[in-house]
């Protein structure tokens, strides 16, 4: 915001009182009420006040208080925000950043807890990336934030509270490349979100155990990094994906179609993809746990794939 004047904030609660996450937190005291915006609650309005005033050259970055609360401007993100430089012949161009808090947290109710990466996935003309360290939080926003495409940038409700050394130096992430957490030799997991840290998790497990599993942090849910991708499944020639998203047509399935399409022939065994259950989430603590993949699934998974 200090670098471009274009830039600016919208959304519930994301002034003065710093975001219901705090992530925005002080830049009203810095920049103004103008600059970041106190909205109704009406998400339908003010994602299409955002996408107006992208069009007219602003750089929005538009906050969902919770990412369930987006479905509420479901039209204004596909038949707008996707669209507009198509339907326009290229007359605008849609420099916005949605933004907000999503996954399962700690008994946050089923209307809280949803994933929403699978609905936006098929809207053309939408870029999604999803954040998972401090380090891509930061490069990841700040790549959305000077693109001239709309990006949805999904963060997990349970991840704020992490820290970590970042750079005082300007950095900026690609948002198209998956990031190679942990190189190995015997199966290529897939993952993103706060499912990287689950699989980090059963890696420990699976390496005690004779394994050398590769992690990927897909981190670009749209488009896939296959180039990435691919060499990975080269190398493994075993693929699981591990996600919180649902099963039924969640980002999982597109990306086992994907690498079915693109790399059949390296596969010595058929994909497994973990995903969520596809049910509500429940409230009741124990319940919720068991519709999220857990590390010791992710154990047996490997398991089974590499006999």
């Amino acid at each position: 915001m200090e670098r471009d004047p274009c830039v600016c904030v919208m959304g519930e609660d994301v002034g003065h009182y710093g975001g219901s996450y705090k992530v925005t937190k002080g830049l009203a005291t810095k920049f103004g009420d103008l600059r970041v915006l106190d909205t109704p609650i009406a998400e339908n309005s003010f994602t299409g006040m955002g996408i107006g005033a992208a069009m007219t050259g602003l750089r929005p970055v538009v906050e969902g208080m919770n990412m369930g609360f987006l479905l509420l401007a479901f039209n204004q993100i596909s038949n707008n925000c996707g669209m507009l430089h198509y339907t326009s012949g290229g007359q605008f161009k849609i420099p916005i950043v949605i933004r907000g808090p999503g996954g399962v947290g700690r008994q946050l109710g089923a209307e809280h807890s949803q994933r929403l990466e699978s609905y936006f996935q098929s809207i053309p003309g939408i870029q999604m990336v999803a954040c998972s360290t401090p380090y891509n939080a930061k490069g990841l926003m700040k790549a959305a934030i000077r693109s001239e495409n709309p990006v949805i940038l999904f963060e997990h409700v349970l991840l704020y509270n992490l820290k970590e050394r970042i750079p005082d130096e300007e950095y900026v992430l690609s948002l198209e490349e998956a990031e190679m957490v942990r190189p190995g030799e015997h199966v290529t997991i897939l993952t993103y979100s706060r499912m990287r840290y689950h699989v980090m998790q059963a890696a420990k497990t699976l390496v005690n155990k004779g394994y050398d599993p590769e992690v990927i942090d897909i981190r670009s849910l749209k488009p896939f990094d296959l180039h990435t991708i691919g060499n990975s499944v080269k190398k493994t020639h075993r693929v699981l994906i591990v996600e919180e998203c649902m099963r039924t047509g969640g980002i999982g399935a597109s990306l086992t179609a994907a690498i079915t399409e693109n790399f059949h022939d390296y596969l010595d065994a058929p994909i497994v993809c973990l995903s969520s259950q596809d049910v509500p989430t429940p409230y009741a603590g124990t319940l919720e746990e068991w519709t999220v993949v857990q590390p010791a699934q992710i154990v047996t998974a490997v398991e089974q794939l590499c006999k």
